[in-house]
């Protein structure tokens, strides 16, 4: 089983580029069924990251980026090298993506993927709005490719 989750705040321009590939892969998967594939937006909740993806075999996080690169650069990482236990807190807000892949690995054990790919791509306007830049869309129209070509 294949979980995909896009990441991201619809409201902060490319911010939600995560979330808008998730919902044109939903779309994709509706037209195109995969039976053992399933797509979801998990908009910025980390904790639901990690329950989506519990029985998965293989996950794939899309989520936007800023690190000062060219924007719209895609880069498609291994899970290992970015997941990382959240800090102690009470608070669930800052519990992200990152974290619910090492503890979604604790916690779930063997009934969590093992195999975690994350696509980020880099943004150029994390600003209030709602559009993609068009490096940004140029980049998101790449990722999908990638993903449906793995269906395929």
């Amino acid at each position: 089983m294949l979980t995909i989750i896009g990441c991201g705040n619809l409201n902060r321009s490319d911010d939600g580029v995560g979330v808008i590939i998730a919902q044109r892969l939903q779309q994709y998967l509706i037209e195109n069924p995969h039976p053992d594939v399933r797509a979801y937006d998990c908009g910025t909740s980390g904790m639901e990251v990690m329950f989506q993806a519990r029985g998965s075999t293989k996950l794939i996080i899309i989520d936007a980026s800023s690190t000062g690169s060219q924007p719209g650069a895609v880069y498609k990482v291994p899970g290992t090298e970015l997941e990382a236990l959240p800090e102690p807190s009470y608070s669930l807000h800052n519990f992200r993506w990152d974290h619910a892949i090492a503890s979604g690995k604790k916690i779930f054990q063997q009934d969590f993927p093992q195999d975690v790919t994350v696509y980020l791509i880099e943004a150029e306007n994390l600003g209030f709005g709602w559009d993609l830049t068009p490096a940004v869309q140029k980049a998101a129209n790449f990722v999908i490719e990638e993903i449906v070509s793995l269906l395929n």
